[in-house]
């Protein structure tokens, strides 16, 4: 005779709830057996979910099963064995072998030499409808907090309400939790002294003893005692009654990062740090604070620049005073700063030219759609060609992937020139604009904003040296201050001119515009009173030569040749 176990499983550890189920299960299927004539050698009862692998209970039934135990399972259902993958398959594989000779539910019997397609099919089902409970639960979950009801358990202070299935105040707690937010608020207690506050007033743990530390912190900085609560990461408005008001959480909030995590001081030698490097040998730049009492009561504040010495090279650099330091960075900020005038002049040639680009890319983008409408036609005739059969059918495909191709060409770039005419003129926009406020910066005492300016001249080449400064500027600004070095206000010369600087290339008729990296040739003569044209583009400036001064001049390109001695357009 075979002996069986009999198994019945709940899907909750909760007590309270589904206490009945396996008791019924039990007496049914004891009946059952009795009815079947099956000898029951061992009982197991499991109250957990199926959704998963890894029962115990199950676990040690099967391994018992394998051991020889017993040859068959009497169940409620088929889906009290397994409601996923791997159990089901472990139950077909042991039935399917034979070691599980029968397993018997209260409708129906299973045997190894069953068709197993009826008993995936029915595991698949039990598998899914796990699979969609899971799915259709978070989403109610979900729709519950949008409607401001909180989708779990009640804080403390709280309670959940089984019959409305909403949450209500608590009105022994609540008025303790209140007490302490308003306790703490003063800021003289302590997260202890609140947890030992609440246990002299009825708010214990779960175990009845003080609350720990963590725990009080989550409930002084738990939104929903002022209304709102966190699901799922999102901050949302909930319909509970508040306990306290916000302003009340906002001023312990403030407390709590106040106490539990002072922030750091920010100094102000801070700003030039990072700024510079050690000339000699390569290393970052620090700075240090002093501090001199003297006996009279005055106090005197020092800060030092120095090298971090951490190269394996001894290095003798001395220290700077800021004073000293921030004196050369503002001279130097000075011999890079855009006059006005020159300022005022490009930003009326840049206007001119965003007009006349704008115009440029209107009259493409009309040429463009021409060649679109082209593109529709042949496509039209293409087609009526192929309906014609007057064309054969690989030949149609090439031919319209090439016109298709080029058409989706085109309408890149009528938007492309839709969005970015003007494109090309930004750079310079904002590179004049950079060097226009560099006088500001100079005279400026925020060092900051000294930092950011000398960041975009000279990026990381700053170096300090023998309590000096070191640089090498980028190329635009080397050229405006080259040009500002090599001509006088008297003598100034204004010439712009087309290259690959910061827009397309453009040549004057009248003027030579030889690239630097060409062979040396003879620039054309005179074409002004007082100027020619020396030499050219270099990334974005041109070197001129004035013929009065007998001085070279590198500026920035705009895109135009004119001389401000002559009336002349170069």
């Amino acid at each position: 005779m075979s002996n069986y176990f009999l198994y019945a499983r709940k899907s909750t550890d909760d007590k309270d709830k589904q206490v009945h189920s396996i008791e019924d299960q039990v007496a049914v299927l004891r009946k059952l057996a009795k009815k079947e004539e099956l000898n029951i050698v061992a009982e197991f009862e499991e109250r957990q979910t199926a959704k998963i692998p890894g029962r115990p209970v199950f676990n040690e039934m099967m391994s018992r099963i394998s051991a020889g135990e017993a040859q068959g399972i009497i169940c409620w259902k088929i889906d009290r064995l397994a409601r996923n993958p791997v159990d089901a398959a472990q139950i077909q594989w042991l039935l399917q072998r034979g070691t599980i000779a029968h397993i018997q539910a209260y409708d129906r019997s299973y045997y190894p030499a069953d068709n197993v397609l009826l008993m995936s099919v029915e595991f698949g089902m039990a598998n899914q409808y796990i699979r969609d409970l899971s799915s259709n639960t978070a989403r109610g979950l979900r729709q519950k907090a949008k409607r401001g009801e909180f989708p779990g358990t009640a804080p403390v202070g709280y309670l959940n309400n089984p019959r409305t299935r909403l949450i209500v105040v608590d009105k022994k707690k609540a008025p303790v939790i209140q007490a302490a937010f308003e306790l703490y608020a003063k800021g003289n207690s302590r997260i202890q002294d609140i947890a030992k506050f609440l246990f002299e007033n009825g708010v214990k743990s779960l175990y009845g003893n003080e609350m720990h530390e963590d725990r009080v912190k989550f409930i002084l900085t738990n939104p929903f005692y002022y209304g709102h609560f966190v699901y799922k990461g999102e901050l949302l408005e909930g319909k509970h009654t508040p306990i306290i008001e916000k302003q009340l959480w906002d001023k312990v909030q403030k407390i709590i990062v106040k106490r539990g995590h002072p922030q750091s001081e920010t100094k102000d030698p801070q700003a030039l740090c990072g700024l510079l490097t050690c000339g000699e040998c390569h290393m970052a730049i620090t700075a240090e604070e002093r501090v001199k009492k003297q006996k009279n009561g005055n106090v005197h504040r020092y800060v030092y620049y120095r090298c971090t010495k951490k190269s394996a090279a001894r290095c003798l650099q001395p220290y700077v005073r800021e004073e000293n330091l921030v004196a050369d960075l503002s001279t130097l900020l000075s011999q890079y700063a855009m006059p006005p005038v020159i300022t005022q002049y490009y930003e009326q040639r840049m206007k001119e030219d965003e007009q006349e680009a704008g115009k440029v890319a209107a009259q493409a983008i009309q040429s463009l759609r021409e060649r679109e409408r082209e593109i529709d036609s042949q496509l039209e005739r293409l087609t009526d060609v192929y309906i014609a059969q007057d064309i054969e059918r690989e030949s149609y495909l090439e031919r319209r992937r090439t016109l298709m191709s080029e058409k989706k060409t085109i309408e890149e770039q009528i938007a492309r020139l839709g969005r970015d005419g003007c494109a090309w003129l930004e750079p310079m926009r904002e590179w004049i604009k950079d060097a226009s406020l560099l006088a500001k910066a100079a005279t400026n005492d925020d060092l900051t904003l000294k930092r950011v300016c000398l960041k975009k001249i000279f990026g990381s080449n700053l170096f300090l040296k023998n309590r000096r400064v070191e640089f090498n500027p980028t190329k635009p600004y080397a050229s405006l201050r080259e040009a500002r070095e090599n001509f006088e206000k008297t003598h100034s010369i204004q010439l712009l001119a087309g290259g690959p600087g910061f827009g397309p290339g453009f040549t004057a008729s009248k003027a030579a515009v030889l690239p630097l990296d060409d062979p040396p040739k003879m620039a054309s003569p005179r074409v002004g009173s007082c100027c020619v044209v020396a030499g050219a583009n270099l990334s974005s400036a041109l070197l001129l030569y004035n013929i009065d001064n007998k001085k070279s001049q590198l500026l920035p390109w705009v895109g135009r040749v004119f001389c401000r001695n002559c009336p002349d357009l170069l």
